[in-house]
């Protein structure tokens, strides 16, 4: 077999778990499914991921990978700290209008990374990363409001993630609704 099959099953099987877990969540998807899904026997699984930590683990840094070249791309549109916020925001809000299945699967992800010292460390990379993006991008230029004076610019960048974050799950829980996905834009206040 070559190493382009290789790549390809392994990502064939990739793409299947980000499909089934988007879809039904960690809890309801077994290995079995996942394996059904990508046209493969069970043990390629194994094969190419080792067992099912393994497998997350590259979902969560294919993901990872995903998420932080998106959010700095779509920062980097605005040209000021304001216009680089409403630039993130929107990035947040139109994840959650077209792309719901991402966030799911970020959240599912988030949820197991509790219960996994491997997960943990990954997506406790990710939001450090995140808010390491924020505080480059955003909240420096906020280092001289007086303001913003007595608060470290990571704090206030991980404060920013949270925001958006925590307000995500209130839009996912509540169905997406448009309301909801616009109340992400009153980030925007704080920082005014």
């Amino acid at each position: 077999m070559s190493e382009e099959t290789n790549v390809s099953q392994a990502q064939k099987i990739l793409n299947a778990a980000f499909k089934c877990i988007s879809e039904r969540g960690y809890a309801n998807v077994s290995l079995r499914d996942i394996a059904d899904e990508a046209g493969v026997v069970l043990s390629q699984l194994n094969y190419y991921f080792k067992n099912k930590e393994g497998l997350f683990k590259e979902i969560v840094k294919t993901l990872a990978r995903q998420y932080l070249h998106e959010i700095e791309e779509n920062i980097k549109k605005g040209k000021c700290e304001k216009e680089r916020i409403s630039c993130l925001i929107e990035y947040f809000q139109e994840m959650l209008r077209k792309k719901p299945e991402l966030f799911k699967l970020l959240f599912d992800l988030t949820s197991m990374s509790l219960w996994s010292e491997s997960l943990k460390e990954l997506l406790n990379d990710l939001f450090n990363s995140v808010a390491g993006l924020i505080e480059k991008y955003i909240i420096n230029d906020f280092s001289n409001n007086e303001k913003y004076k007595y608060n470290s610019p990571i704090t206030l960048s991980r404060m920013m993630l949270g925001t958006l974050f925590g307000s995500s799950i209130q839009v996912m829980l509540a169905h997406g609704k448009e309301d909801m996905i616009d109340s992400l834009s009153t980030l925007e206040v704080l920082f005014e």
